[in-house]
């Protein structure tokens, strides 16, 4: 009898495909970064993508909110089309947050100013109403204390709860992370990761590039492994991490859950 995994996430409702990738491809000058992207998403879905270093991961959620334009193939987010001089774009990127490995906070504002500025500005939220706002996701992420501070004077990891809740103010129907932790000092990650359990088991869609595979095992629906541009495997945690099918994943995980002259890592 085949072994469970214990630290699966349990079974809960989707929704309806927001989501769809059809054939999509990826140049940067003569270099194919992606190739033939096939990928759909479910509504409250938890997907994390996995790979070496330029497999493509980054590359491909940037797509979803345009922030690199594909060449080939087509893109649908929440029923709108993406691509060059199509409309809805800005619709689409309001409906959107990203969180970035660098979080890419305004320097000379408070993190209660960068929370707000957004809703402010894009949303035409009055500045009562989006400091109320902006107050309520920092303590969501567990930093109401430091709404005053600026980012200098905050840790890597209470910036990246800042970056977080500062999405979190668009009220974004999808929340794409790209590789979140991976900037921060080891004491830091669990901190920011114990966040994006949280906005997981409350039913946001979620797509996650990281080397977490604790993380992935704990919340993911389902794990996209990428290489060289395509996704070569994807299947639920269970079965990624315990019957993986590609040899490209196997050896992926191998090293990375097995590294050479060590342990395997925690799960």
């Amino acid at each position: 009898m085949t072994q469970s995994d214990p630290t699966a996430p349990q079974p809960h409702a989707l929704g309806e495909v927001v989501i769809t990738m059809r054939g999509v491809d990826k140049w940067y000058g003569a270099v194919q970064v992606l190739r033939g992207i096939d990928l759909t998403v479910r509504r409250a879905e938890r997907i994390v993508i996995c790979g070496p270093s330029g497999s493509g991961k980054s590359t491909l959620i940037r797509c979803l909110n345009q922030l690199e334009a594909h060449q080939a193939g087509e893109i649908t987010v929440d029923g709108v089309r993406l691509g060059p001089n199509l409309p809805g774009l800005d619709v689409v990127r309001r409906e959107i947050g990203m969180v970035f490995q660098r979080f890419n906070l305004f320097p000379h504002l408070t993190a209660l100013e960068n929370c707000t500025l957004a809703p402010m500005k894009v949303r035409g939220l009055g500045r009562a109403e989006a400091e109320a706002l902006a107050r309520t996701y920092l303590a969501r992420v567990h930093i109401p204390d430091q709404a005053d501070k600026y980012p200098i004077q905050l840790s890597g990891g209470q910036q990246q709860r800042v970056a977080i809740a500062r999405s979190l103010c668009m009220n974004p129907k999808i929340m794409l992370f790209d590789e979140p932790t991976s900037a921060l000092d080891p004491e830091m990650v669990n901190e920011v990761l114990d966040v994006m359990v949280e906005l997981a088991e409350s039913g946001m869609t979620m797509l996650v590039v990281t080397h977490e595979m604790g993380f992935a095992r704990r919340v993911a629906d389902r794990v996209v492994f990428m290489d060289q541009g395509e996704i070569v495997e994807q299947a639920p945690p269970e079965a990624f991490f315990l019957r993986p099918q590609n040899p490209r994943t196997q050896r992926f995980l191998s090293q990375i859950l097995h590294p050479a002259g060590g342990t395997a890592a925690p799960a």
